[in-house]
Protein backbone atom coordinates (compact mmCIF):
# COMPACT_ATOMS: atom_id res chain seq x y z
CA UNK A 1 0.00 0.00 0.00
CA UNK A 2 1.09 3.10 -0.64
CA UNK A 3 -0.16 7.19 -0.23
CA UNK A 4 -0.99 9.09 -3.43
CA UNK A 5 -1.55 13.05 -2.95
CA UNK A 6 -4.44 14.64 -4.37
CA UNK A 7 -3.29 18.40 -5.10
CA UNK A 8 -5.02 21.77 -6.25
CA UNK A 9 -5.48 21.65 -9.79
CA UNK A 10 -5.03 24.46 -12.28
CA UNK A 11 -8.35 25.60 -12.65
CA UNK A 12 -7.75 28.43 -14.85
CA UNK A 13 -5.42 30.30 -17.12
CA UNK A 14 -4.63 33.45 -14.38
CA UNK A 15 -5.55 31.51 -11.60
CA UNK A 16 -3.39 31.02 -8.95
CA UNK A 17 -4.89 29.80 -6.02
CA UNK A 18 -8.50 28.16 -5.45
CA UNK A 19 -10.63 27.63 -1.95
CA UNK A 20 -11.92 23.93 -0.83
CA UNK A 21 -15.82 24.83 -0.66
CA UNK A 22 -16.96 21.28 0.37
CA UNK A 23 -15.71 17.56 0.59
CA UNK A 24 -17.50 15.00 -1.04
CA UNK A 25 -16.06 12.47 0.77
CA UNK A 26 -14.85 12.08 4.84
CA UNK A 27 -11.37 10.77 5.99
CA UNK A 28 -11.67 6.86 6.26
CA UNK A 29 -14.21 6.57 3.17
CA UNK A 30 -13.50 4.37 0.30
CA UNK A 31 -13.37 6.49 -3.05
CA UNK A 32 -13.33 4.97 -6.85
CA UNK A 33 -11.26 6.44 -9.71
CA UNK A 34 -13.07 9.47 -11.37
CA UNK A 35 -15.52 9.79 -8.14
CA UNK A 36 -16.11 13.40 -7.27
CA UNK A 37 -14.25 13.99 -4.54
CA UNK A 38 -14.20 17.79 -3.33
CA UNK A 39 -15.38 20.97 -4.97
CA UNK A 40 -13.24 23.32 -5.61
CA UNK A 41 -14.08 27.51 -6.22
CA UNK A 42 -12.00 29.88 -8.04
CA UNK A 43 -12.88 33.08 -9.75
CA UNK A 44 -13.22 31.17 -12.69
CA UNK A 45 -15.37 28.01 -11.83
CA UNK A 46 -16.83 26.11 -9.29
CA UNK A 47 -15.87 22.38 -9.85
CA UNK A 48 -16.34 19.18 -8.51
CA UNK A 49 -12.97 17.50 -8.92
CA UNK A 50 -12.77 14.18 -8.70
CA UNK A 51 -10.54 11.34 -7.67
CA UNK A 52 -7.55 10.09 -10.64
CA UNK A 53 -7.05 7.36 -7.85
CA UNK A 54 -9.27 4.43 -6.07
CA UNK A 55 -8.93 3.54 -2.72
CA UNK A 56 -9.17 4.84 1.02
CA UNK A 57 -9.30 8.62 1.84
CA UNK A 58 -7.11 8.80 4.75
CA UNK A 59 -6.24 12.31 4.87
CA UNK A 60 -7.68 15.85 4.69
CA UNK A 61 -4.80 18.43 4.31
CA UNK A 62 -7.17 21.33 3.86
CA UNK A 63 -10.50 22.46 5.37
CA UNK A 64 -13.68 23.75 3.76
CA UNK A 65 -13.17 27.40 3.29
CA UNK A 66 -9.35 27.38 3.33
CA UNK A 67 -8.16 28.78 0.10
CA UNK A 68 -4.40 27.73 -0.60
CA UNK A 69 -2.23 27.73 -4.30
CA UNK A 70 -1.98 25.74 -7.28
CA UNK A 71 -0.22 22.24 -6.96
CA UNK A 72 -0.75 22.36 -2.54
CA UNK A 73 -1.94 18.85 -1.26
CA UNK A 74 -5.57 19.00 -0.46
CA UNK A 75 -5.77 15.18 0.76
CA UNK A 76 -4.04 11.85 0.32
CA UNK A 77 -5.54 8.19 -0.39
CA UNK A 78 -4.13 5.36 0.21
CA UNK A 79 -3.95 3.35 -2.92
CA UNK A 80 -2.93 -0.31 -3.94
CA UNK A 81 0.95 -0.49 -4.53
CA UNK A 82 2.46 -0.61 -7.82
CA UNK A 83 5.14 -4.14 -6.56
CA UNK A 84 7.99 -1.80 -6.84
CA UNK A 85 9.34 0.58 -4.12
CA UNK A 86 8.89 4.24 -5.33
CA UNK A 87 11.03 6.84 -3.69
CA UNK A 88 9.82 8.52 -0.58
CA UNK A 89 10.20 11.92 -2.73
CA UNK A 90 8.14 10.69 -6.01
CA UNK A 91 6.41 13.26 -7.93
CA UNK A 92 2.79 12.56 -7.69
CA UNK A 93 0.43 13.36 -10.72
CA UNK A 94 -1.78 16.52 -10.08
CA UNK A 95 -5.67 16.42 -10.73
CA UNK A 96 -5.58 18.97 -12.90
CA UNK A 97 -3.17 17.25 -15.19
CA UNK A 98 -4.03 13.30 -15.01
CA UNK A 99 -6.28 11.58 -16.97
CA UNK A 100 -9.02 8.87 -16.50
CA UNK A 101 -7.14 5.90 -16.40
CA UNK A 102 -3.70 6.81 -15.43
CA UNK A 103 -1.82 5.02 -13.02
CA UNK A 104 -1.70 6.12 -9.69
CA UNK A 105 2.32 6.90 -8.43
CA UNK A 106 2.77 5.98 -5.02
CA UNK A 107 5.16 5.53 -2.38
CA UNK A 108 5.65 2.56 -0.06
CA UNK A 109 5.65 4.70 2.95
CA UNK A 110 3.29 7.18 4.35
CA UNK A 111 3.89 10.49 4.19
CA UNK A 112 5.13 12.91 7.04
CA UNK A 113 2.22 14.12 9.60
CA UNK A 114 2.06 18.25 8.52
CA UNK A 115 3.67 19.91 11.53
CA UNK A 116 1.88 23.24 12.70
CA UNK A 117 3.73 26.46 11.12
CA UNK A 118 6.02 27.87 13.45
CA UNK A 119 5.39 31.58 14.40
CA UNK A 120 5.91 34.21 11.77
CA UNK A 121 9.39 35.49 11.21
CA UNK A 122 9.26 39.38 11.96
CA UNK A 123 11.28 40.07 8.27
CA UNK A 124 7.51 39.36 7.01
CA UNK A 125 9.34 36.00 4.80
CA UNK A 126 7.47 33.66 6.92
CA UNK A 127 4.10 35.82 6.55
CA UNK A 128 4.15 35.74 2.57
CA UNK A 129 4.99 31.72 2.47
CA UNK A 130 1.32 31.06 4.43
CA UNK A 131 -0.68 34.20 2.82
CA UNK A 132 -2.83 33.73 -0.22
CA UNK A 133 -2.55 37.33 -2.70
CA UNK A 134 -6.81 37.61 -1.30
CA UNK A 135 -5.68 37.58 2.38
CA UNK A 136 -2.56 39.45 1.67
CA UNK A 137 -4.21 42.33 -0.02
CA UNK A 138 -6.90 42.23 2.43
CA UNK A 139 -4.51 42.77 5.01
CA UNK A 140 -2.79 45.20 3.25
CA UNK A 141 -5.75 47.22 3.01
CA UNK A 142 -6.86 47.07 6.19
CA UNK A 143 -3.36 48.57 7.47
CA UNK A 144 -3.18 44.88 9.16
CA UNK A 145 0.85 43.48 10.00
CA UNK A 146 -0.41 40.01 9.10
CA UNK A 147 3.57 38.87 10.70
CA UNK A 148 1.53 39.99 13.71
CA UNK A 149 -1.36 37.58 13.56
CA UNK A 150 -1.54 34.04 14.89
CA UNK A 151 -3.30 31.83 12.43
CA UNK A 152 -6.52 30.09 12.73
CA UNK A 153 -6.15 28.02 9.03
CA UNK A 154 -4.28 24.73 8.64
CA UNK A 155 -0.84 24.85 9.89
CA UNK A 156 -1.36 28.44 11.38
CA UNK A 157 -2.18 29.66 7.88
CA UNK A 158 -3.40 32.85 8.12
CA UNK A 159 -7.12 33.56 7.11
CA UNK A 160 -9.73 36.16 6.11
CA UNK A 161 -11.41 35.74 9.25
CA UNK A 162 -8.33 36.47 10.94
CA UNK A 163 -7.76 39.82 9.47
CA UNK A 164 -11.53 40.64 9.90
CA UNK A 165 -10.64 40.08 13.34
CA UNK A 166 -7.84 41.82 14.00
CA UNK A 167 -9.20 44.97 12.13
CA UNK A 168 -12.75 45.29 14.06
CA UNK A 169 -10.66 44.17 17.35
CA UNK A 170 -8.03 46.87 16.83
CA UNK A 171 -4.88 44.11 17.16
CA UNK A 172 -1.96 43.96 14.45
CA UNK A 173 -1.97 47.75 13.08
CA UNK A 174 0.88 48.90 10.68
CA UNK A 175 2.00 51.91 12.86
CA UNK A 176 3.52 54.46 10.48
CA UNK A 177 7.06 55.33 11.65
CA UNK A 178 7.90 58.30 13.07
CA UNK A 179 10.43 60.52 12.24
CA UNK A 180 13.93 59.78 13.79
CA UNK A 181 14.33 63.40 14.44
CA UNK A 182 10.66 64.09 15.93
CA UNK A 183 10.02 61.23 18.08
CA UNK A 184 7.60 63.67 20.07
CA UNK A 185 5.06 63.59 16.94
CA UNK A 186 3.07 60.55 17.60
CA UNK A 187 2.19 58.19 14.02
CA UNK A 188 -1.03 57.84 12.91
CA UNK A 189 -2.06 53.88 12.49
CA UNK A 190 -4.92 53.57 9.56
CA UNK A 191 -8.26 53.69 10.91
CA UNK A 192 -9.95 50.23 11.05
CA UNK A 193 -12.68 49.67 9.08
CA UNK A 194 -16.05 50.04 10.76
CA UNK A 195 -17.72 46.77 11.89
CA UNK A 196 -21.09 45.87 9.77
CA UNK A 197 -23.94 47.45 11.96
CA UNK A 198 -27.54 45.32 11.22
CA UNK A 199 -30.58 46.76 12.04
CA UNK A 200 -31.93 43.24 12.62
CA UNK A 201 -35.60 44.45 12.51
CA UNK A 202 -35.15 45.55 8.90
CA UNK A 203 -31.88 44.19 7.68
CA UNK A 204 -30.46 41.12 7.14
CA UNK A 205 -26.74 40.40 7.03
CA UNK A 206 -25.80 37.46 3.92
CA UNK A 207 -22.59 35.98 4.58
CA UNK A 208 -21.01 36.14 1.14
CA UNK A 209 -20.05 31.98 0.18
CA UNK A 210 -16.79 31.44 -1.62
CA UNK A 211 -17.86 31.98 -5.29
CA UNK A 212 -19.41 34.95 -4.97
CA UNK A 213 -16.22 36.80 -2.91
CA UNK A 214 -13.90 35.18 -5.73
CA UNK A 215 -16.49 37.09 -8.43
CA UNK A 216 -16.01 40.22 -6.43
CA UNK A 217 -11.95 39.96 -6.01
CA UNK A 218 -11.98 38.95 -9.69
CA UNK A 219 -14.17 41.95 -10.82
CA UNK A 220 -12.14 44.61 -8.92
CA UNK A 221 -9.05 43.25 -10.13
CA UNK A 222 -9.97 43.45 -13.53
CA UNK A 223 -10.81 47.07 -13.80
CA UNK A 224 -7.43 48.01 -12.08
CA UNK A 225 -5.99 45.96 -14.60
CA UNK A 226 -6.48 47.49 -17.71
CA UNK A 227 -8.84 50.86 -18.69
CA UNK A 228 -11.93 49.72 -19.87
CA UNK A 229 -13.55 51.52 -22.83
CA UNK A 230 -16.87 50.04 -24.56
CA UNK A 231 -18.81 50.63 -27.50
CA UNK A 232 -22.49 49.46 -28.55
CA UNK A 233 -24.03 49.00 -32.25
CA UNK A 234 -27.66 48.05 -33.28
CA UNK A 235 -28.24 45.00 -34.99
CA UNK A 236 -31.63 43.86 -37.35
CA UNK A 237 -31.57 40.59 -36.74
CA UNK A 238 -34.86 40.13 -38.81
CA UNK A 239 -33.84 37.31 -40.91
CA UNK A 240 -31.97 35.51 -38.39
CA UNK A 241 -34.85 35.56 -35.93
CA UNK A 242 -37.56 34.38 -38.69
CA UNK A 243 -34.98 31.68 -39.60
CA UNK A 244 -34.74 30.25 -36.13
CA UNK A 245 -38.75 30.15 -35.89
CA UNK A 246 -38.57 27.82 -38.73
CA UNK A 247 -35.75 25.56 -37.65
CA UNK A 248 -35.68 25.12 -34.40
CA UNK A 249 -38.38 22.31 -33.96
CA UNK A 250 -36.75 20.25 -37.09
CA UNK A 251 -33.14 20.89 -35.46
CA UNK A 252 -34.35 19.81 -32.28
CA UNK A 253 -35.77 16.43 -33.72
CA UNK A 254 -32.93 16.26 -35.87
CA UNK A 255 -30.05 16.70 -33.03
CA UNK A 256 -31.59 16.90 -29.50
CA UNK A 257 -30.51 19.95 -28.42
CA UNK A 258 -32.44 23.18 -28.47
CA UNK A 259 -31.38 25.79 -31.63
CA UNK A 260 -30.48 29.08 -30.08
CA UNK A 261 -29.14 32.49 -31.31
CA UNK A 262 -25.68 31.85 -30.11
CA UNK A 263 -24.13 29.66 -32.30
CA UNK A 264 -24.96 31.71 -35.30
CA UNK A 265 -23.18 34.75 -33.22
CA UNK A 266 -19.88 32.32 -32.21
CA UNK A 267 -19.51 31.56 -36.12
CA UNK A 268 -19.52 35.45 -36.59
CA UNK A 269 -17.25 36.38 -34.27
CA UNK A 270 -15.10 34.20 -34.90
CA UNK A 271 -14.72 35.32 -38.44
CA UNK A 272 -14.43 38.14 -37.61
CA UNK A 273 -11.70 37.99 -34.94
CA UNK A 274 -9.94 36.44 -37.52
CA UNK A 275 -10.02 40.06 -39.56
CA UNK A 276 -9.13 41.70 -36.64
CA UNK A 277 -6.83 39.71 -34.25
CA UNK A 278 -6.00 42.96 -31.70
CA UNK A 279 -9.19 41.76 -30.18
CA UNK A 280 -8.11 38.42 -29.46
CA UNK A 281 -4.91 38.99 -27.93
CA UNK A 282 -3.56 39.36 -24.20
CA UNK A 283 -1.47 42.19 -23.31
CA UNK A 284 2.12 41.88 -21.61
CA UNK A 285 5.25 44.21 -20.20
CA UNK A 286 7.18 42.76 -23.35
CA UNK A 287 4.09 43.54 -25.67
CA UNK A 288 0.88 42.57 -27.11
CA UNK A 289 0.15 38.29 -27.86
CA UNK A 290 -1.86 37.93 -30.42
CA UNK A 291 -3.53 34.64 -30.44
CA UNK A 292 -3.75 32.75 -33.77
CA UNK A 293 -6.72 30.44 -32.38
CA UNK A 294 -9.82 31.54 -30.90
CA UNK A 295 -11.05 29.49 -27.78
CA UNK A 296 -14.11 31.80 -26.87
CA UNK A 297 -15.04 31.82 -23.44
CA UNK A 298 -19.40 31.54 -23.00
CA UNK A 299 -20.19 33.27 -19.81
CA UNK A 300 -22.80 30.56 -18.06
CA UNK A 301 -25.16 32.07 -14.75
CA UNK A 302 -25.53 29.74 -11.90
CA UNK A 303 -27.67 30.20 -8.89
CA UNK A 304 -24.09 30.86 -6.85
CA UNK A 305 -22.66 33.57 -9.46
CA UNK A 306 -21.09 33.11 -13.33
CA UNK A 307 -18.95 30.97 -14.62
CA UNK A 308 -17.13 31.16 -17.97
CA UNK A 309 -16.57 27.53 -19.51
CA UNK A 310 -14.01 27.59 -22.91
CA UNK A 311 -15.30 26.56 -26.40
CA UNK A 312 -11.70 25.39 -27.87
CA UNK A 313 -11.13 26.17 -31.61
CA UNK A 314 -14.46 27.33 -31.66
CA UNK A 315 -13.23 28.70 -35.64
CA UNK A 316 -12.79 25.41 -36.44
CA UNK A 317 -16.18 23.72 -35.36
CA UNK A 318 -18.88 23.04 -37.97
CA UNK A 319 -22.31 24.46 -36.82
CA UNK A 320 -23.63 21.57 -35.18
CA UNK A 321 -21.22 20.74 -33.37
CA UNK A 322 -20.76 24.49 -32.13
CA UNK A 323 -24.08 23.73 -30.92
CA UNK A 324 -23.90 20.79 -28.99
CA UNK A 325 -20.70 21.41 -27.36
CA UNK A 326 -22.27 25.08 -25.86
CA UNK A 327 -25.34 22.90 -24.97
CA UNK A 328 -22.72 20.54 -23.08
CA UNK A 329 -20.61 22.68 -21.82
CA UNK A 330 -23.48 24.81 -20.33
CA UNK A 331 -25.45 21.50 -18.85
CA UNK A 332 -22.05 20.41 -17.35
CA UNK A 333 -21.59 24.45 -15.97
CA UNK A 334 -25.05 24.51 -14.05
CA UNK A 335 -24.60 20.38 -12.84
CA UNK A 336 -21.25 21.59 -11.59
CA UNK A 337 -19.19 18.85 -13.70
CA UNK A 338 -16.65 21.30 -15.90
CA UNK A 339 -13.04 19.61 -15.58
CA UNK A 340 -10.65 22.02 -15.25
CA UNK A 341 -9.29 22.31 -18.94
CA UNK A 342 -13.11 23.16 -19.52
CA UNK A 343 -12.13 26.65 -18.14
CA UNK A 344 -8.88 27.18 -19.31
CA UNK A 345 -6.98 29.00 -22.28
CA UNK A 346 -9.95 31.45 -22.82
CA UNK A 347 -9.34 34.57 -25.97
CA UNK A 348 -12.70 36.11 -26.18
CA UNK A 349 -15.82 35.94 -23.89
CA UNK A 350 -19.61 36.20 -25.19
CA UNK A 351 -22.30 36.72 -22.73
CA UNK A 352 -25.48 36.15 -23.70
CA UNK A 353 -26.97 39.18 -21.22
CA UNK A 354 -30.29 39.32 -23.43
CA UNK A 355 -31.73 36.06 -21.66
CA UNK A 356 -32.38 38.32 -18.89
CA UNK A 357 -33.90 40.83 -20.76
CA UNK A 358 -31.09 43.41 -20.64
CA UNK A 359 -31.03 45.49 -23.60
CA UNK A 360 -27.65 47.30 -22.90
CA UNK A 361 -25.05 46.28 -21.02
CA UNK A 362 -21.16 46.95 -19.85
CA UNK A 363 -19.67 44.30 -19.53
CA UNK A 364 -15.73 43.85 -17.46
CA UNK A 365 -13.20 42.16 -18.98
CA UNK A 366 -12.50 38.54 -19.01
CA UNK A 367 -8.74 39.17 -17.58
CA UNK A 368 -6.44 38.32 -19.13
CA UNK A 369 -8.05 38.71 -22.58
CA UNK A 370 -8.77 41.84 -24.59
CA UNK A 371 -12.35 41.88 -24.95
CA UNK A 372 -15.95 41.04 -24.28
CA UNK A 373 -18.86 40.87 -26.23
CA UNK A 374 -22.49 40.85 -24.67
CA UNK A 375 -25.63 40.47 -27.08
CA UNK A 376 -29.28 41.83 -25.59
CA UNK A 377 -32.46 40.89 -25.83
CA UNK A 378 -33.69 41.09 -29.03
CA UNK A 379 -36.85 42.97 -29.37
CA UNK A 380 -39.25 44.30 -31.94
CA UNK A 381 -39.03 47.99 -33.05
CA UNK A 382 -40.19 50.61 -36.29
CA UNK A 383 -37.35 51.47 -37.51
CA UNK A 384 -37.03 53.43 -40.78
CA UNK A 385 -35.75 51.59 -43.96
CA UNK A 386 -35.41 53.87 -46.84
CA UNK A 387 -38.11 56.24 -46.69
CA UNK A 388 -41.00 53.59 -44.81
CA UNK A 389 -41.47 52.12 -41.13
CA UNK A 390 -41.22 48.99 -40.44
CA UNK A 391 -41.06 46.65 -37.52
CA UNK A 392 -38.09 44.81 -37.23
CA UNK A 393 -36.53 42.61 -34.84
CA UNK A 394 -33.23 44.71 -33.26
CA UNK A 395 -30.87 43.21 -30.98
CA UNK A 396 -27.62 45.43 -29.07
CA UNK A 397 -24.41 44.39 -28.95
CA UNK A 398 -22.11 45.75 -26.23
CA UNK A 399 -18.17 45.21 -26.61
CA UNK A 400 -15.68 46.28 -23.53
CA UNK A 401 -11.82 46.72 -24.98
CA UNK A 402 -8.76 47.12 -23.06
CA UNK A 403 -8.20 50.52 -24.40
CA UNK A 404 -4.34 49.63 -24.24
CA UNK A 405 -4.36 46.92 -26.89
CA UNK A 406 -7.39 47.96 -28.66
CA UNK A 407 -8.83 51.65 -29.65
CA UNK A 408 -12.10 52.93 -30.63
CA UNK A 409 -11.85 53.06 -34.26
CA UNK A 410 -10.63 49.02 -34.21
CA UNK A 411 -12.99 48.22 -31.72
CA UNK A 412 -16.07 49.77 -34.07
CA UNK A 413 -15.00 48.14 -37.21
CA UNK A 414 -15.20 44.56 -35.29
CA UNK A 415 -18.63 45.70 -34.17
CA UNK A 416 -19.41 46.72 -37.15
CA UNK A 417 -18.36 43.44 -39.11
CA UNK A 418 -20.15 41.53 -36.70
CA UNK A 419 -23.19 43.27 -36.74
CA UNK A 420 -22.64 43.34 -41.31
CA UNK A 421 -22.53 39.68 -41.31
CA UNK A 422 -25.09 39.39 -39.07
CA UNK A 423 -28.10 41.80 -40.99
CA UNK A 424 -26.78 39.96 -44.20
CA UNK A 425 -27.12 36.37 -42.86
CA UNK A 426 -28.71 33.48 -45.51
CA UNK A 427 -28.49 29.98 -44.74
CA UNK A 428 -25.28 30.23 -47.12
CA UNK A 429 -23.71 31.85 -43.89
CA UNK A 430 -23.63 28.46 -42.07
CA UNK A 431 -20.14 26.52 -41.47
CA UNK A 432 -20.71 23.18 -41.86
Amino acid sequence: MGLAQIKMPQLGESVTEGTVDKWLKHEGDMVKRDEPLVEVVTDKVNAEIPSPFEGKLVKIDVTEGETVKVGAVLAQIEVAGAGVAAPAAAKQKEVGTAQPGTPAESATAPAPARVPAAAPASDGNGERGRLSPAVRKLATEHGIDATSLRGSGMGGRVTRDDVLAAASGGQGKIAAAAPAAAPETPSRAPAPAAPVRVDGAREELVKLNVMRRSIAEHMVRSLATSPHAWTLQEVDVTGLVRYREAEKESFKARHGVTLTYLPFVVQIVCDALKQYPWLNSTWSDEGVILKHYINLGIAVSIPDGLIVPVLKDADKRGFTDTVSSINDLVDRARNKHLKPEDVQGGTFTLNNTGATGSVASQPIINQPQAAILTTESIVKRAVVIGDAIAVRHIMNMCLSFDHRIVDGMMAGQFLGTVKKRLEEWTTGSIRL
